[in-house]
């Protein structure tokens, strides 16, 4: 991610200062808001193996970061009783890497895989049979000489989180019993997370106050979640430490945070679309290449977004402003202007 990217106050991408975030995580199912059939079938997953006595199947969350994959993982070892090691697909960089983690798992044990899709191939290899057999097929020495031991695993279980699932490969998608779509969280849901998370650290904030943060975090609890902290800041040195509306509109009107949470970046993107393509359509490349982006950030983190408001529309030709966008800017849209709403 590079450094125009990290300092988005609104990127869902984790940044050092969510750790403080820990606290503010449920560990139960029961604690966790949103996502509801999700939970249901999670529920449903964690009751028959309790009642079997096995571990977990394995599991692979998808969908835009900042969304909760992390702490569904916590939450689920957290139900099973069992300890969880956490780790990420850049983080093992060899077959080796791998083997000492799975050698150093007990039964029932779950073993936390985020950004699963950029595990190496080498790597995959070897988590292929731990998986699906439970052993680990090692090489000891080198040439003709060259001879395969299998060492038996405990039954653990993987969870898997991928903000690109088409990026998996087949054979490792297969692996995963259970396979689970996280969405953008509606506003009922976006409430109660920003109610908890300000009961959680102590903040004093009413119903409208509460509302206005919601309606700006994204649909996403880590960047509301921010947010709160940076508007509990605001109400502490400009005002009584009481988050009311007109303090979080103020707080988050100075981070260039608008009304449904868009930023600079975000404005960026669909003015780049709506004034020098005249509404496109447009490339990703050329969108990402004229804000000074990577195409991966603008796909993944930007446009996710943009999408579900309906602000962006995907065509065969390329990216296309929808109506929404041009009333959301203020701005006249063309009279030959496909009506995409």
């Amino acid at each position: 991610m590079d450094e125009n990217q990290s300092s988005r106050i609104v990127t869902p991408e984790r940044q050092p200062e969510d750790r403080l975030d820990q606290t503010l995580r449920p560990r139960t199912l029961q604690d966790l808001i949103g996502q509801e059939r999700v939970k249901e079938n999670l529920s449903i997953l964690i009751q028959a193996a309790r009642q079997r006595g096995d571990p977990l199947d394995h599991v692979l969350f998808y969908g835009p970061p900042g969304l909760g994959k992390t702490t569904l993982a916590h939450v689920l070892a957290n139900e099973m009783g069992v300890n969880i090691k956490v780790t990420s697909g850049p983080a093992i960089e060899r077959a080796g890497d791998l083997a000492a983690i799975l050698t150093n798992l007990r039964a029932g044990d779950i073993l936390f895989i985020d950004e699963v899709h950029r595990l190496g191939k080498v790597v995959e290899e070897v988590l292929y049979p731990a998986m699906e057999d439970f052993a680990l097929d090692i090489i000891i020495g080198k040439g003709p000489s060259a001879r395969s031991i299998r060492l038996k695993l405990p039954h653990f279980t993987v969870i898997g989180a991928t903000t690109r699932l088409a990026l998996l490969t087949a054979p490792l998608r297969a692996r995963f019993g259970a396979v689970y779509r996280l969405d953008f969280y509606e506003l009922p849901a976006m409430r109660q997370i920003v109610q908890r998370a300000a009961k959680v650290l102590g903040v004093t904030a009413d119903a409208d106050g509460v509302d206005e943060i919601a309606q700006r975090g994204r649909g996403t609890p880590r960047v509301a979640l921010r947010l709160l902290r940076r508007v509990r800041d605001f109400a502490q040195v400009r005002a009584d430490g009481t988050i009311t509306r007109l303090h979080a509109q103020k707080a988050l009107d100075l981070l260039n945070v608008d009304a449904l949470g868009l930023d600079d970046m975000d404005r960026r993107v669909l003015l780049t679309v709506i004034e020098k393509y005249r509404g496109g359509p447009v490339g990703l490349s050329t969108i990402a290449a004229s804000v000074s982006e990577e195409p991966d950030t603008i796909m993944d983190v930007v446009e996710p977004y943009l999408l579900q408001l309906g602000f962006l529309e995907r065509t065969s030709q390329g990216r296309v402003a929808t109506l929404r966008a041009y009333e959301h800017l203020g701005i006249e849209p063309p009279k030959d202007q496909p009506r995409l709403f």
